[in-house]
């Protein structure tokens, strides 16, 4: 069993990583059916919460059916952490995770993000002070350092750790790589095999494959997998990565029909939830993966990301059933 401060998870849990425009209540809902053990919202940014952004008020969306859930914040300012810490308990999340990792330039360029790992003793300070301001677990998502020459991610890990941190994600890529290269979990399992560890470590980064969360559990030694881009399109990989756990073979392969119904789900359940307009335009990133192998679709795929009415998209997932039927995909 691995367990958040209180929290307990199965051995080797899987996590549906925070991503933004990706990891909202529709997709989330589809990654906890298909068996992610703890899944992240979207990032949500310190200074849009504490000026009441309805973007980012709008992130704090949470459902039962999710738990458990953590709340992702990002920034560098101690005040607004601390006023974000405050209107994030409303929603109740069972976790809140500081992200200290994400690359792109308008978060770096303010401090926050991995912009952070640039300054290693704000980390510490933020982290510190957050894990007083509330009862909830604190958890930090990270990146190894800021370029190659500044990984220090043993120290760091431990010194978030002896602050109160609960638990660490961290993706195996230094900031300067972006999401270039190889990630590199060998830093990962230096943290999780410093004797003066105790909380869970979760690895993150290039797990898209069944046999690769294999190899981070068993050659690796982390407590679980965080999962990110392979998830995009794919909500059953949670459940692919636990078949193959539990028996060593792979589970057939995901039928036509049950990728038409989820895409059609995944699609209602963002117009539900923010709109027909942006409903339509942010489930479209999935659509590629969701029929992903089927030969000559470019036409039903080109119809599916630029038709801007619902009934569009749903009478093109009708003609994707009776076009294909009987298409057999591969493993």
């Amino acid at each position: 069993m691995v367990k958040i401060d209180n929290i307990e998870l199965p051995d080797f849990p899987l996590l549906l990583a925070p991503m933004e425009d990706v990891s909202d209540p529709p997709f989330r809902a589809l990654c906890k059916e298909q068996g992610a053990d703890v899944v992240y919202t979207e990032f949500v940014s310190s200074e849009g919460l504490i000026r009441n952004a309805a973007k980012s008020v709008m992130k704090l969306d949470i459902y039962e059916k999710e738990r458990p859930v953590g709340i992702q914040i990002f920034g560098a300012n101690l005040d607004s952490m601390l006023q974000t810490i405050d209107i994030v308990e409303k929603s109740k999340p069972d976790i809140i995770d500081i992200n200290f990792g994400c690359p792109v330039k308008k978060v770096v360029s303010k401090g926050a993000g991995a912009g952070i790992l640039k300054d290693i003793c704000l980390m510490e300070k933020l982290t510190a002070e957050m894990v007083k301001r509330t009862n909830l677990p604190i958890t930090v998502k990270t990146r190894l350092g800021w370029d190659h020459d500044s990984i220090r991610i043993v120290e760091v890990a431990e010194r978030l750790q002896d602050v109160g941190c609960k638990a660490i994600s961290i993706h195996g890529r230094t900031r300067a790589q972006m999401y270039k290269g190889n990630a590199d979990w060998k830093p990962i399992a230096a943290v999780k095999n410093n004797p003066r560890m105790h909380i869970p470590v979760f690895g993150n980064g290039d797990v898209d494959s069944p046999e690769k969360a294999a190899e981070m559990r068993d050659s690796y030694g982390l407590d679980g997998a965080m999962i990110g881009r392979a998830s995009i399109g794919n909500p059953w990989f949670f459940k692919q990565v636990k078949h193959y756990f539990k028996t060593g073979t792979y589970l057939p392969p995901i039928s036509l029909e049950e990728r038409v119904e989820a895409a059609r789900r995944h699609l209602q359940m963002s117009i539900d939830w923010k709109g027909e307009t942006l409903g339509v335009f942010e489930t479209r990133r999935h659509y590629t993966n969701y029929f992903k192998g089927i030969p000559h679709f470019k036409e039903y795929r080109t119809k599916m990301v630029t038709s801007d009415k619902p009934e569009d998209v749903f009478a093109t997932f009708d003609e994707v059933l009776d076009k294909f039927s009987g298409y057999e995909f591969t493993v």
